[in-house]
């Protein structure tokens, strides 16, 4: 049985809600520091306010289309999920960044959308009314796909990899083919467009991620420390003029060879006796091996 076209395009909007759903979840150990932490200090809402708006832009347009449900399976989790993180958000952070939350709430999803709703609904009817607010979407979604440039600026100017995840990059990037496609085959460019532009930045950050994480390798391979010498000791004797040497003693290995050439010379230091009241000398057995300790 041959696949339609619309067959395809479930298949391809089942896959690309998988993907979206493990993007939506990929901020969750974020959380999960902030909930260890007790304090959202450090961190800022602007993502999750902006998915939050950017999911309740789709989902209305997907009520004045008649065949993208999956876009509404979708983003209805999205706002349910990004609710969940604005709410989590507020409560931990502080009062400064409360604030600041709340104005970007009250602008983009009160504001925002309510401006939205109100002008498409009172000025356009019909099929217009949803041309428009896919042009919205599009245009919203475009801005949201450039924003990792900065990310990738930062990446070039500091060299280092630290600041891009390369999962989110990997599942960003997949999510960005299932719904081209997903938009193609319903021939809907506003479902499709903005995602030709996340495929080239998604496999742009995974290039620079490559690029870079290798020359990271290189440069601490570089800066590596040369390797601490362990000591060892050498027995010398001096009537043979013979060095016998024992490499890579351990510490304990080299306090027994001491206390060991410790009791040896003890046992060779002969005591002459002498009359009352003289001074009396120790002779020490010439033939007796010195130990020294030295460091390779």
């Amino acid at each position: 049985m041959a696949f339609s076209a619309d067959h395809w395009a479930f298949a391809f909007g089942v896959l690309g809600n998988i993907v979206s759903f493990i993007v939506f979840l990929s901020p969750l150990p974020t959380f999960y520091t902030i909930y260890k932490k007790k304090t959202a200090e450090g961190y800022q809402s602007i993502p999750y306010v902006i998915a939050l708006f950017s999911s309740m832009l789709w989902i209305y347009y997907a009520f004045l289309k008649t065949n993208v449900t999956l876009l509404i399976t979708i983003n209805s989790f999205g706002i349910f999920i990004e609710t969940i993180y604005v709410g989590f958000y507020l409560f931990y952070a502080p009062k400064k960044a409360r604030v600041q939350t709340g104005k970007m709430l009250l602008l983009t999803v009160v504001g925002g959308f309510g401006a939205i709703v109100l002008v498409t609904q009172f000025l356009f009817k019909g099929v217009v009314r949803g041309q428009v607010v896919g042009w919205i979407c599009l245009i919203f979604a475009l801005s949201v796909f450039v924003a990792p440039l900065g990310i990738v600026r930062k990446v070039i100017k500091t060299k280092s990899v630290e600041y891009m995840p390369l999962l989110l990059s990997v599942f960003l990037t997949l999510s960005a083919v299932m719904w081209f496609f997903y938009g193609l085959l319903l021939k809907d460019i506003n479902i499709a467009a903005p995602n030709i532009l996340g495929f080239i930045f998604g496999v742009l950050q995974i290039v620079l991620y490559v690029i870079y994480s290798k020359k990271e390798k290189a440069i601490l391979k570089e800066q590596k420390l040369p390797e601490i010498q362990k000591p060892e000791v050498i027995v010398m004797d001096e009537n043979t003029n013979d060095n016998k040497k024992f490499p890579e003693l351990t510490q304990e290995q080299i306090i027994d060879i001491v206390r060991l050439g410790l009791m040896i010379c003890k046992d060779k230091v002969h005591v002459e006796t002498c009359p009352h009241g003289t001074k009396c000398e120790a002779k020490v057995d010439e033939n007796t091996p010195k130990l020294q300790t030295v460091d390779a």
